[in-house]
């Protein structure tokens, strides 16, 4: 049991993490860098500890410094948010041994899902549907290349230790490969501290379809229905949808997919909330693509449609509750869209766009929820991710959630930055997106056209 919880993240989700633990009447220790001090998190928590420069590899990647903010503060655990630290088994670990609770799964589990490699065999070992490629790590030019023919081309180059759309490379030719390894290894290791790389399959324009599960100490593991994540730009989510509006998804594809990745969970012994990320292809078939050991950005969709919040039944799971619900109890109600806001140029191929914020107006009225950490003033750092806000529209079908988002996106004024407010209102007013006719290639090639 611990009553004072030390959040190990910045921005909406310290925030989030810090209200949840209220309503659960447990004490919160925000951390902050020196650039962050003005910050909301740094502002709301009970008590806050700076713990370094604004670089990240100095304050929020700073292992000794959360360390010491636990020991000085007395937290009795640890949320890591999403990003950061969030899968750093060394952290996880760390935190374990000096008896300070990680709210999320096990070390060793965080290691074995956040290789890919390693994560693809084990799935197959359970016999989860993966992708084809490598069985691990590529370790040489000649084998890689041997690979990547017998799959057939295209294929992609990705990170080990990747997330975030980094070190991903697609090659089309035999003769593009050795230049991409290259650019995806010193990319990854920019990233990540590992330049491991494995080849896989690139499947033409799937939809990305992930299932968040939820896992207690007690060995109990229910999935909540999944998300839609196709809409992407430079392989980062831009718009996330719960439940997915692909014909292809049918009740018993929903299942079916739920099934598994609670298999999925039970086969590496998780606990806590995660996500299992999938590709659908054309005719109906999935393929396990990677495995999440944390809460992530989109996980307020699943909240609204599921009835279930998920950060506190994390907290619950940490402190040894059992889940409250089994999967006969999870109904999926309504449809829900979550919307990205961020300080960028849409227009100048999204540029960052920091700076401060003179004006502020944030969208209100039943459905609407706005995931947030800016304030009018505040400053938009260029040390950090530039998402500002999560901007989600529930409502009992798809149609009243899409226009219920399209007027929330037109009063969402935001007076100092350059925001993608636009861009988003485009994608909803596009007829196909109306439809549910996208996949992963969609707005990549809306781009090419200049629309």
């Amino acid at each position: 049991m611990f009553n004072k919880v030390l959040i190990a993240n910045r921005g909406e989700i310290a925030v989030r993490v810090i209200r949840a633990c209220r309503e659960l009447g447990l004490r919160t220790v925000a951390v902050c860098s020196e650039a962050d001090r003005p910050a909301l998190h740094a502002k709301i928590a009970d008590e806050t500890v700076c713990i370094g420069p604004a670089a990240s590899r100095d304050s929020y990647l700073n292992i000794p410094a959360l360390l010491s903010a636990c020991a000085v503060t007395g937290a009795g655990a640890v949320h890591p948010g999403f990003g950061f630290l969030s899968e750093n088994a060394s952290f996880a670990r760390h935190c374990e041994s000096c008896g300070i609770k990680f709210i999320g799964p096990k070390p060793e589990t965080i290691e074995k899902m956040g290789d890919k490699a390693r994560a693809k065999q084990s799935m197959k070992d359970a016999g989860i549907p993966v992708i084809p490629g490598s069985d691990g790590a590529a370790e040489s030019l000649s084998g890689a290349k041997s690979l990547a023919k017998k799959i057939g081309y295209p294929v992609l180059v990705k990170a080990s230790a990747g997330g975030g759309g980094r070190g991903i490379r697609r090659v089309d030719s035999p003769d593009a490969l050795e230049g991409a390894i290259t650019a995806a290894k010193q990319e990854a290791l920019s990233f990540f501290g590992d330049d491991g790389v494995y080849i896989e399959k690139l499947l033409i324009k799937p939809r990305h379809i992930e299932v968040q599960i939820i896992a207690d100490e007690h060995g109990n593991v229910v999935h909540l229905g999944e998300r839609d994540c196709s809409l992407q730009r430079r392989n980062q989510k831009v718009l996330e949808e719960c439940p997915s509006p692909s014909p292809l998804m049918t009740d018993a594809l929903r299942d079916k997919m739920g099934r598994a990745s609670v298999g999925a969970a039970k086969a590496v012994g998780y606990q806590n909330a995660g996500t299992i990320e999938y590709l659908l292809d054309a005719d109906g078939r999935f393929y396990f693509m990677e495995m999440n050991t944390r809460i992530q950005v989109e996980h307020p969709v699943t909240e609204l449609v599921a009835g279930i919040d998920l950060v506190k039944t994390q907290i619950r799971v940490a402190m040894g509750e059992e889940l409250p619900f089994r999967q006969q109890d999870v109904a999926l109600n309504g449809h829900a869209i979550e919307c990205r806001i961020n300080a960028e140029t849409p227009e100048l191929d999204f540029r960052p766009s920091p700076g401060t914020l003179r004006a502020l107006f944030v969208p209100g009225g039943p459905g609407i929820r706005v995931d947030s950490a800016i304030y009018a003033g505040y400053t938009i750092t260029p040390h950090y991710d530039n998402m500002m806000a999560k901007l989600i529209a529930y409502a009992p079908t798809r149609a009243e959630a899409i226009a219920k988002m399209k007027w929330a996106l037109a009063e969402f004024l935001v007076d100092g930055v350059d925001t993608n407010i636009d861009f988003h209102l485009g994608i909803l007013r596009d007829e196909n997106f109306a439809k549910g006719s996208y996949d992963i290639a969609y707005l990549s090639e809306k781009r090419k056209e200049g629309k």
